[in-house]
C-alpha cells in the first residue's frame, strides 16, 4: 500500500485529497495556509488533522528511508534474501525494521561474537538444526583447536550455545511475539527508596500495575521518581508464557538436543531477550506517555492563547512581592506603557496607606479601568490590598488574577530587554502581567510556551518534539485570529504563515520607515518577502482603515476578484462591506443557490462560505465569541469555603485525571474526572477546556494540605 492509499485510509479522507495535501506540503505551503485557503483540495481538513497528517507522512518517509538503508547494508554483506525482502516490505514500524536488521548489525564484542571468531558457528548451526545423530559433546570434539583458543569439547559446546542464544535473541519474529506478551501480561513494580525527596512518591510504595492498563500520567510520575532516585522500577513477567513461545518456534523433538536447547532458551531469554525487551517496553510506554502529555499541553494551550482580549481598557499591572515590593505598570488601551512605580503594601514593610495614596493617584491620572494581579508570591496579600483599594475609588475599577507563569522568563529574556531597555526586569514583568489580560495571545507568544504552565511534566518531554507541537499550536492560533500589520510586534509577526523572525523584522523596519502599510499589496516591497511568502502570509495580515476594505478581512488577495463578483452579483459594493450592510447576503445566496453562486464567482463552496462570513463582519476577532475573563471587586479566602457551596470558576488546566478550576481563593480546586459529569467519559478534555467558565460545588476543603475537591455533578451549568 503506498503512502496515499495508507494515509487516505488512516485519516478517512479521499485519495485525491490525500495526494493534494502531500503535494501542498512538498510545495512549501504552511498548515494554516492549507487549512484556510485550500479547502477544496483537502476536503476542508482542519489544521489539527493536517498537522497529524504531516507528522504521519514524515514518519512514513523516515520508515522508507530506514528500510532503504537496511537493505543496502544487508546487500553489502551479501546476505540479502527473498525472506528478508518480504519481511522488510511488510514492516510497518521502525521497531520492526530494527528487529529485522538486528542480526546483521555491527555489534560490540559479545560472548557470541567471540565464539564465532573461534570458528564455532558451524557447530552452533549443527546443534540449532537439531538433526544430529550423536551427542553434541562428541561433535564438539571436532572443534577443539588450541590455535583458536578452544581447549576442550566443553568449551566448544559452551561457545556454540552462546551463538545460538544470540541467534534466538536476534530473531525478529520472536522479538515481536515477546514484545506483545510483555504488553499483555507484564506488570510494572515500584519500590520506594530511602531518599530525602521520597515522601513525594509515597503513592508508589510497593506499587504494581498492569503494563497494559497503566495511564500515561502515572508512567511519567514513575519515570521522574526513578530519575530522582526515589523509586526502583522493574517490569515483572512470569517466564512461563515467553519460554513456551520460544520453545514452540525453535525446538524440534530430538532427544539429543532437547536438554541443550532448553538450557539455551532459558539463557537467551533471561540474559538477552528480556532485559532488551524490558528496556524497549519502558521506552515505548514513555514515548506514548510523552505524546499524551504533549497532546494535553496542546489541548490546553490553544484555548489559553485564544482567551478574549480585554479591549479599550486602561490596565494597571501588579507584580506581587514581599520584601522588594509590588512592581506597578500602567498601560493604555493599545499596550503602551504610561507609568511605572513600586509600592510596599505587603509584609515586611506593609505600607498600606502610602500604597493606597500612590495607586489612587495613578488610577485617577490615567483613568485605570482594571487591575491585573499576578498569581505568584504574595498574590493573596496583594489581592486583599487591591480589593480594599478598589472600595476607596471614585471611579469603577475591577481586578483579575492573571497566571504569571513565564513572566519572569520573558522579563529576563533578550526580547524583554529589547522591548523595554529603560526598565529593570521586575517592571517588565508588571508590564507583561497587564498585557496578558489585555491581549493574551500577543503577550504569551513572547515567552517559551513550556513555561506557561498548562501541562504536566513538560520539562521531562523530548524538547524538539514538544517545541514542534507547541510551535504549531501558536502558529495556528496566531493565524486563525489574524494580525494587524501596522501594530503587531516582530514576535507576533514571526508566527504568521510564511514569514519567520527575519522577515518579520523586515516588515517592522519597512513599517517604521514608511509610517504604515496602506495595503496588503505593499508587502511585496518588503525585503526578503518573495512571491511564495506573500501567498502564504497575505490572508492572515490585516490592514485596518486601509485603501481596500478586504485588506481588513481573512479574504485572501487571490480571491478578491471572486469577492467582487459576489458583490456585483447582488448589486452590492465594497462600501456596503465597510458600512456592514451585508446582513441579507447569506439569504440572497441561499435563494439563488450556493453552488450556482460559487460557480459564477469562480470558487469552490467552502471558499465562498469563508468569503461571505468575512465580508459580513470585516475586522472581526474570533476570540470575541469565547468566555470573557472573570473580573472581580471583592475577595474570598480558602478558609471561607464550606462544603456544598456553589461557585463560578475558570478552568485553568485540564489533565488526564481531571481539571483544575480557579475559584478565586488562590488555590485551584480539582474536579476529578469522575465528578465532571454523570455519564462516563474517557478523558476530561471531552467536556472541558482551558478558559471555560463553569459552576462547581465544593466537596471538601483541606486547609493543611491546601487541597480543594470540587464537583460539577448536579450543578446547573447555566451561567
Amino acid at each position: 500500500m503506498n503512502h496515499i492509499e495508507l494515509l487516505s485510509k488512516e485519516f478517512e479522507i479521499r485519495q485525491d485529497h490525500a495526494n493534494n495535501i502531500i503535494n501542498l506540503i512538498d510545495e512549501g505551503c504552511t498548515i494554516p495556509f492549507i487549512a484556510r485557503y485550500r479547502k477544496e483540495l483537502t476536503g476542508s481538513c482542519d489544521d489539527q488533522v493536517l498537522r497529524e497528517f504531516a507528522d504521519r507522512l514524515q514518519y512514513l518517509r523516515s520508515l522508507d528511508k530506514r528500510k532503504g538503508e537496511v537493505e543496502k547494508n544487508i546487500k553489502e554483506q551479501e546476505k540479502w534474501t527473498e525472506e528478508i525482502e518480504k519481511a522488510l516490505s511488510e514492516a510497518k514500524t521502525l521497531t520492526e525494521v530494527e528487529d529485522i536488521y538486528r542480526p546483521y548489525k555491527q555489534k560490540r564484542k559479545t560472548r557470541a561474537s567471540m565464539a564465532i571468531a573461534k570458528g564455532l558457528q558451524p557447530l552452533a548451526n549443527l546443534i540449532f538444526a537439531q538433526d544430529i545423530t550423536k551427542p553434541a559433546i562428541s561433535i564438539a570434539e571436532d572443534f577443539v583447536c588450541e590455535e583458536k583458543s578452544v581447549a576442550s569439547a566443553e568449551e566448544a559446546l559452551k561457545g556454540a550455545k552462546d551463538i545460538i542464544s544470540e541467534m534466538i535473541s536476534d530473531n525478529a519474529e520472536i522479538r515481536k511475539t515477546l514484545r506483545q506478551t510483555i504488553i499483555d501480561n507484564a506488570k510494572i513494580d515500584c519500590t520506594l527508596l530511602e531518599n530525602e525527596d521520597s515522601k513525594t512518591y509515597e503513592t508508589y510504595k510497593d506499587y504494581s500495575e498492569s503494563v497494559k492498563k497503566i495511564p500515561s500520567h502515572r508512567i511519567l510520575a514513575i519515570n521522574r521518581g526513578e530519575k530522582e532516585e526515589c523509586l526502583k522500577v522493574n517490569i515483572v513477567l512470569d517466564n512461563i508464557i515467553p519460554l513456551a513461545n520460544i520453545r514452540k518456534q525453535f525446538v524440534k523433538d530430538n532427544v539429543l538436543t532437547n536438554d541443550i536447547m532448553e538450557e539455551i532458551i532459558l539463557d537467551s531469554y533471561e540474559r538477552l531477550l528480556f532485559p532488551s525487551l524490558e528496556n524497549a517496553c519502558r521506552t515505548e510506554l514513555t514515548d506514548v506517555a510523552n505524546e499524551q502529555a504533549i497532546k494535553m499541553f496542546e489541548v490546553n494551550l490553544k484555548p489559553l492563547l485564544l482567551q478574549p482580549p480585554l479591549k479599550n481598557k486602561v490596565i494597571l499591572g501588579l507584580d506581587p512581592a514581599y520584601r522588594t515590593g509590588c512592581k506597578i505598570a500602567v498601560i493604555d488601551s493599545v499596550g503602551n506603557v504610561l507609568d511605572t512605580t513600586v509600592v510596599y503594601p505587603t509584609p515586611p514593610q506593609s505600607k498600606i496607606e502610602e500604597s493606597i495614596v500612590k495607586l489612587t493617584a495613578l488610577i485617577e491620572k490615567h483613568k485605570v479601568d482594571v487591575i491585573s494581579i499576578g498569581n505568584g508570591t504574595a498574590s493573596k496579600e496583594s489581592e486583599i490590598f487591591v480589593a480594599d483599594l478598589i472600595s476607596k475609588q471614585k471611579r469603577t475599577v475591577v481586578y483579575a488574577i492573571v497566571n504569571e507563569a513565564g513572566a519572569s522568563v520573558y522579563s529576563a529574556s533578550k526580547l524583554g530587554a529589547e522591548e523595554f531597555p529603560e526598565y529593570d526586569v521586575a517592571l517588565r514583568s508588571a508590564v507583561s502581567i497587564a498585557r496578558r489580560l489585555q491581549d493574551p495571545l500577543a503577550e504569551l507568544i513572547k515567552i517559551d510556551v513550556k513555561s506557561i504552565g498548562v501541562g504536566q511534566y513538560q520539562h521531562d518531554m523530548p524538547a524538539s518534539r514538544l517545541d514542534s507541537v507547541l510551535g504549531g499550536v501558536v502558529e495556528d492560533c496566531v493565524n486563525s485570529v489574524g494580525v494587524d500589520l501596522n501594530t503587531a510586534s516582530p514576535s507576533l509577526l514571526s508566527f504568521v504563515s510564511g514569514l519567520g523572525s527575519k522577515v518579520a523584522k523586515n516588515v517592522v523596519a519597512y513599517r517604521e520607515k514608511n509610517k504604515k502599510f496602506a495595503s496588503r499589496d505593499e508587502l511585496k516591497k518588503v525585503s526578503g518577502l518573495g512571491p511564495k511568502a506573500y501567498e502564504q502570509c497575505a490572508g492572515f495580515l490585516r490592514v485596518v482603515g486601509g485603501k481596500n476594505v478586504m485588506d481588513n478581512t481573512a479574504v485572501h488577495p487571490e480571491a478578491y476578484d471572486s469577492a467582487r463578483k459576489l458583490l456585483k452579483l447582488f448589486s452590492l459594493t465594497e462600501k456596503d462591506v465597510a458600512e456592514n450592510n451585508l446582513g441579507l447576503l447569506p439569504s440572497l445566496i441561499k435563494i439563488k443557490g450556493e453552488q450556482i453562486v460559487a460557480t459564477q464567482c469562480g470558487v469552490g463552496l467552502p471558499t465562498l462560505q469563508d468569503i461571505v462570513s468575512e465580508l459580513i463582519k470585516p475586522g472581526r476577532d474570533i476570540r470575541e465569541s469565547l468566555p470573557a475573563p472573570v473580573l472581580r471587586s471583592d475577595i474570598m479566602g480558602m478558609e471561607d469555603l464550606k462544603e456544598g457551596m456553589i461557585l463560578i470558576g475558570t478552568v485553568r488546566n485540564v489533565i488526564d485525571f481531571g481539571a483544575f478550576v480557579d475559584i478565586a481563593v488562590h488555590q485551584d480546586g480539582l474536579v476529578h474526572i469522575s465528578q465532571i459529569c454523570k455519564e462516563y467519559i474517557k478523558h476530561p478534555s471531552e467536556k472541558l477546556k482551558v478558559g471555560d467558565i463553569v459552576k462547581v460545588k465544593v466537596l471538601a476543603v483541606d486547609l493543611i494540605k491546601k487541597r480543594i475537591s470540587l464537583t460539577m455533578k448536579d450543578v446547573d451549568q447555566n451561567i
